[in-house]
């Protein structure tokens, strides 16, 4: 067992609490078929990142206020094949209420992806719509320990993509825990297959040496 000091988790969302790769990645497709776009292009660039940070790196100003609100609707109805993360809702019932989601989705989509896995509504939630700046940026990892009333050298921070695991260095945590063999080249301090072994206890996190992939 690794046990790790703190007083709040800072969870991404998708990847780190809910399974949403194979939905997310269904709607962005056709979004971009939609719009002539290649998908393989946009799909390299959607992980971690705000929808209207997408949206802005393969449409002109005048088309992206329409656009942003298709993938949201697209989004939104394919969210229904979103289930959690092993391990999630075990570790997320002990933590209350010492956690926080800070994501790149806007609130709508949230919370249709949380229903969908039956998963706790956080304490505190972060969505795109809340920061000036999205990930690699740390602000909404800054505002959720703001919000928590904990200093981010007392969290810990779960994320899986490149982008998120940028912005959660630049916020200065206790600890990044990365998840996914995508989060092994990262700069992660260790990195678990998924929340399956992490509990909490009277003074952070123990997490069973089984599940990490690399530490």
């Amino acid at each position: 067992m690794i046990d790790i000091p703190c007083r709040a988790v800072l969870f991404d969302c998708d990847g780190v609490l809910v399974d949403s790769v194979d939905s997310g990645e269904r709607a962005w497709r056709q979004w971009s078929g939609e719009y002539g776009l290649d998908s393989a292009l946009v799909l390299d660039g959607i992980h971690g990142r705000r929808s209207a940070d997408t949206v802005a790196l393969f449409l002109p100003p005048e088309l992206r206020h329409d656009a942003l609100a298709r993938i949201e609707t697209i989004e939104i109805d394919q969210a229904v094949d979103t289930r959690p993360i092993s391990g999630a809702r075990q570790l997320l019932d002990q933590l209350t209420p010492h956690w926080a989601v800070v994501t790149s989705a806007s609130a709508p989509l949230l919370t249709a992806r949380l229903t969908a896995t039956g998963l706790p509504t956080p304490p505190i939630v972060i969505t795109a719509g809340e920061v000036q700046v999205g990930k690699p940026a740390p602000e909404g990892y800054l505002l959720a320990a703001d919000k928590l009333g904990v200093p981010i050298q007392n969290c810990v921070i779960v994320e899986d993509s490149a982008t998120g695991i940028r912005a959660a260095a630049a916020a200065g945590p206790a600890r990044i825990i990365g998840v996914g063999e995508a989060a092994k080249d990262s700069a992660a301090h260790l990195v678990v297959r998924d929340l399956t072994g992490i509990s909490r206890t009277s003074t952070g996190l123990r997490i069973d040496a089984r599940v990490i992939l690399r530490g």
